[in-house]
């Protein structure tokens, strides 16, 4: 995980940049509720082989990259 700050704007310059910041955002919100790094860890193992929780955790990031895709604008030149 990187230990960059999370930026204070969800502004990007491209929608790759925007779901880097998603994971990011995602992973944060992870470690602000769980501090415990080794508590973390022995978790990994249990929800890296439920299939319910690896979906839950993509639903997450997703929810992360379409609130930044909306504030960065993504498609504002796409016709629909």
């Amino acid at each position: 995980m990187s230990n960059a700050p999370i930026p204070p704007t969800l502004l990007t310059r491209n929608p790759d940049e925007g779901f880097g910041l998603a994971i990011r955002l995602s992973r944060f919100a992870v470690k602000l509720t769980q501090p415990d790094g080794d508590i973390r860890a022995s978790l990994r193992d249990q929800y890296g082989r439920d299939p319910e929780m690896l979906i839950l955790a993509s639903q997450v990031v997703a929810t992360h990259f379409a609130t930044i895709a909306a504030a960065s604008n993504y498609w504002k030149d796409q016709q629909p």
